[in-house]
């Protein structure tokens, strides 16, 4: 029996290497159900056999080989059914049944996710269910971390997850390589999940830990490969640049304890100049091009952050400006949070308190954490303490991000101890 360390370790590999395990595997054989499956009775092997063994030196290719025999193994038995069901002399030459089965020492175990992106991003699966269904096959999300992104129950998605599943098997949709004249249709559901699972890498929308580096690393990868293939494709090289941009303040965002730092008290000497000088020239590039998109914008946002030496020179007028812009083009919820706070920097907080008061007052708002956190904030600038401890509050208790939680809580306590000196 493998103990607690060896379990621990185990869990470790596998989730750094499952979506590359099922990539690999749906490459070859397609139906991505079948093969989630194929990769958890390699896992439960697995659990078996390294405790015993040792962890191979390739526990990738490890894992891939158990799960094709598993495959294979399932092609051969439901063909030998249908071999006995059907009579043999009633069976043409060239027929299904004489079709050999999957080769597995044709599955490469390597880490290319992008075909396996771009299947699940397949237009006859709807705009929802192809980036549910993606972030729980290539970047291995878990269904109740994908409903706390998409504000709905976990068993909603869990459902919507399972339908595009099956809408894939009845396509008899199969991995390979994605033409040129099909990859426009895929491309808008494919940069709405990378954006996703950027955010829930850089703050997580549960857990123990604000950020999970290994899902950032991912989507910036998969964004720079998409980008290799389009370079002209405005909007990819909007995606990457607001990534890169943004990426560059992580050594800033946690203090030694891992805990929150905001924007406004980080150091920003430790931002990463390099992504800092990347992300700018594709901004810069990218912006006269032609039709300006809002991953563009928001890049361009975070350029004019990257660009001011602290918090005081940031230049708000034109973070607000480019909010209205991004508002009028894609709104959302966030960019109304965004657009709140820009506005409250350059015409006081209660302009920016009636920006928030445009939101609805409707479940998904009041069950939002940072649509509470913001409004604190605008309401502590503003002077009114009473009722900014009443929404931090509320936002510390809807808050399922541990250190996010502490920082509310801490948010709080500062303007209890204010009202106690006062």
């Amino acid at each position: 029996m493998a103990t607690s360390a060896e379990r621990s370790d185990l869990g470790d590999v596998w989730r750094r290497e499952r979506p590359h395990v099922l990539g690999a595997l749906t490459r070859r054989f397609g139906n991505p159900d079948a093969c989630e499956d194929a990769a958890q009775e390699a896992l439960a092997a697995a659990t078996t056999a390294w405790p015993r063994n040792g962890v191979p030196d390739d526990p990738r290719a490890w894992l891939v080989r158990v799960a094709s025999r598993r495959l294979i193994d399932a092609w051969r038995s439901d063909r030998s059914r249908a071999d006995r069901e059907v009579a043999e002399a009633t069976r043409a030459p060239g027929d299904a049944g004489h079709q050999p089965p999957p080769d597995e020492t044709t599955v490469p175990a390597d880490g290319d996710l992008l075909p396996l992106l771009l299947m699940c991003c397949q237009p006859t699966l709807t705009p929802a269910s192809q980036v549910a269904l993606t972030l729980r096959t290539v970047a291995g999300l878990t269904t109740a971390q994908i409903a706390r992104a998409f504000l709905v129950p976990e068993a909603t998605m869990a459902q919507r997850i399972s339908r595009a599943k099956a809408t894939l098997r009845a396509s008899a949709s199969r991995l390979g390589r994605v033409g040129g004249d099909e990859l426009p249709d895929r491309l808008a559901a494919a940069l709405a999940v990378l954006y996703l699972v950027f955010n829930e890498g850089y703050t997580a929308s549960a857990g123990p830990d604000l950020e999970d580096v290994r899902l950032s690393s991912e989507a910036m990868d998969l964004t720079r490969r998409l980008h290799e293939r389009l370079p002209s494709h405005d909007e990819i090289t909007g995606l990457l640049a607001l990534m890169l941009l943004t990426e560059a303040r992580r050594p800033a965002r946690t203090d030694p304890c891992g805990d929150l730092v905001p924007l406004d008290a980080q150091d920003r000497s430790v931002w990463r100049r390099d992504l800092i000088a990347e992300g700018t020239a594709l901004v810069e590039a990218v912006l006269p091009r032609g039709t300006v998109g809002p991953y563009q914008l928001q890049a361009a946002i975070a350029a004019v952050h990257a660009e001011a030496p602290t918090w005081a020179d940031t230049d708000w007028p034109q973070i607000s400006a480019l909010y209205r812009m991004l508002d009028a083009l894609a709104p959302s919820r966030t960019v109304t949070l965004n657009r709140a706070v820009a506005v409250a920097m350059v015409d006081g907080p209660e302009a920016g308190l009636a920006v928030l008061d445009e939101l609805p007052d409707d479940d998904a708002s009041r069950r939002n954490h940072r649509s509470h956190a913001v409004r604190a904030h605008l309401l502590e600038m503003a002077g009114r303490r009473s009722e900014a401890a009443n929404h931090y509050a509320a936002a510390a208790r809807l808050a399922t991000n541990v250190r996010e939680q502490r920082y509310l809580n801490a948010r709080l306590g500062d303007l209890d101890r204010r009202d106690e000196r006062a």
